[in-house]
């Protein structure tokens, strides 16, 4: 015969099962969250091969205000002298005449960089495909370190992947524009970038689409 109160047990260590469960998530979700915004924090202007902008939307050519945010601190860290090469990175979508990153070039340019201090990397429709056409050409070209600029939320999903790619990365994100000006759209963000976060560290592929587009 089955002892009695069996079933109590087996529901209370089912419960305690499906609570522990619950908890680990929680703290899984929170702290990456807690680092997402940490990284968003840091600066890191250490000394680099090159400097890696990622793209973002363009307009036949002319830089969105999220991408040229990111164009402009790029263009600050050159003038420091954080590396010697800008490159900026992204490919189009249809019926597009310019890339991502063609539109990056032609703005730096013509805000002084020379010219032949700018790389296109003209592929990439997401952060993981954009990365991984840079990694390709960095080291193709003998370069071994980057520093990414990005918006802030968007900093440590791309230091992660560029370092699964084989970059030795860090990053400077712009704190400028209109991914940073209120603090509904900070908290929108850092939401958004979790999840993409925790979804390529499960699937190790991207999730650019989680909660809309507009960080690359």
């Amino acid at each position: 015969m089955r002892p009695r109160g069996d079933g109590a047990s087996g529901a209370r260590w089912l419960g305690r099962t499906v609570l522990g469960a619950v908890l680990v998530g929680a703290l899984v979700i929170g702290g990456t969250a807690v680092r997402v915004w940490q990284v968003a924090r840091g600066d890191d202007r250490s000394r680099a091969d090159v400097i890696v902008v990622l793209g973002a939307a363009q307009y036949n050519g002319r830089p969105s205000e999220i991408f040229a945010a990111r164009l402009a601190h790029a263009k600050r860290l050159y003038e420091q002298g954080v590396a010697p090469v800008v490159v900026t990175s992204g490919g189009s979508k249809a019926g597009d005449a310019y890339t991502e990153a063609e539109a990056g070039a032609r703005w730096l340019v013509a805000q002084g960089v020379p010219a032949e201090r700018t790389v296109p990397v003209e592929q990439g429709h997401d952060t993981l495909g954009t990365l991984r056409a840079v990694a390709e050409r960095a080291h193709a070209l003998g370069w071994r370190s980057a520093v990414i600029v990005s918006d802030p939320w968007h900093s440590l999903r791309a230091r992660t992947m560029a370092h699964d790619l084989g970059l030795r990365a860090w990053t400077s994100p712009t704190h400028r524009g209109p991914v940073v000006q209120t603090r509904e759209t900070q908290a929108r963000y850092i939401i958004r970038e979790t999840g993409a976060l925790l979804y390529y560290r499960l699937a190790k592929r991207p999730a650019d689409d989680i909660g809309g587009a507009g960080l690359g």
